[in-house]
């Protein structure tokens, strides 16, 4: 019976611990897309990429813009 003493306000912690993790879960986007990343594993892009041509500086995107100057 002394137990109960001890685990009734540990698991109300444990409650309360397990909402504040879920809470923060939530507020932070972790369940904003739960579809896409499993989409995008399996999407079938075998397009290749067009070869660097001049003045190609690497770890730049091709796509990228240079910055306004």
């Amino acid at each position: 019976m002394e137990s109960l003493y001890l685990l009734i306000p540990l698991s109300i912690l444990l409650v309360f611990v397990i909402g504040l993790i879920f809470w923060w879960s939530v507020r932070n986007g972790q369940f904003d897309d739960l579809e896409g990343p499993g989409y995008r594993v399996v999407s079938d892009d075998d397009t290749p990429r067009p070869a660097p041509g001049p003045g190609h500086r690497e770890g730049v995107s091709p796509d990228m813009k240079p910055p306004a100057t």
